[in-house]
C-alpha cells in the first residue's frame, strides 16, 4: 500500500504532502518524516544552507524509513520504503510498505511526472504551487486511498479534462439564476 505521497523542492521545503492513511500523520509527525527525507536525499546534519542538490549520483532512489529512524521508531512504519526522485529541480517522494514493488513506485512516479508534463506543458514548483487542485486531482486520478487507480498517463489526462470541463459547465449556471445577485 501507498502510506504518502510529498513532492519537495530542492531546498526541501514541502509543497505538496498527501498521506492515504490517517494514523501516519499522528503517529509519526510529517515534519519529522520529511526532515529525514532531506538527510536521506543528501542534507548534510545541521547544515541548514545545503539543498538536496548535493545529493550524490550514484546513491539509490530508495530510502528505507527504519534507517532514517531506527526500527524501534514507529511500528506503523516498520518495513516501509521511500522512492526519492529528481525531476526538473522537484523532489517526488512515494513512501510505501512492503507489499509494493519498488521498481512500480519508480514507473508510477513516472506515470504521475508524465502526466503533470501533459496537463501543465513542462511542470515547474510553481504550478504545483498555483495550481494545487488539480495536482490534487491528477494524483487523485491515479492513486486513491494509498491503491493505485490508473497507470495510463493519457487516461488521466483525459479524465482531469473531463473534470475541468464539468467544472467550467456548473460555473456557467450560476450567472444564469435570475435574480441571484440581488440575494
Amino acid at each position: 500500500m501507498i502510506r504518502g505521497v510529498i513532492i519537495m523542492n530542492d531546498q526541501g521545503k514541502p509543497r505538496l504532502i498527501r498521506f492515504y492513511e490517517f494514523q501516519l500523520i499522528f503517529g509519526c509527525c510529517w515534519s519529522i518524516l520529511i526532515r529525514g527525507l532531506r538527510l536521506a536525499c543528501g542534507e548534510a546534519a545541521g547544515a541548514g544552507s545545503k539543498h538536496l542538490q548535493n545529493r550524490a549520483e550514484n546513491v539509490s532512489n530508495f530510502v528505507k524509513v527504519d534507517s532514517l529512524f531506527g526500527p524501534s521508531y514507529d511500528h506503523q512504519l516498520a518495513g516501509c520504503a521511500a522512492c526519492v526522485q529528481n525531476f526538473c529541480n522537484i523532489y517526488f517522494v512515494f513512501i510505501f510498505d512492503n507489499s509494493e514493488n519498488e521498481l512500480a513506485m519508480l514507473d508510477l512516479m513516472q506515470v504521475f511526472v508524465e502526466t503533470l508534463d501533459k496537463c501543465f506543458s513542462n511542470v515547474c514548483e510553481l504550478d504545483i504551487v498555483f495550481n494545487f487542485n488539480k495536482v490534487h486531482t491528477i494524483l487523485d486520478e491515479i492513486i486513491l486511498g494509498g491503491q493505485v487507480l490508473e497507470t495510463s498517463s493519457s487516461d488521466v489526462v483525459m479524465a482531469v479534462e473531463d473534470i475541468s470541463k464539468l467544472e467550467k459547465n456548473s460555473n456557467s449556471i450560476i450567472p444564469s439564476i435570475p435574480g441571484w445577485q440581488g440575494r
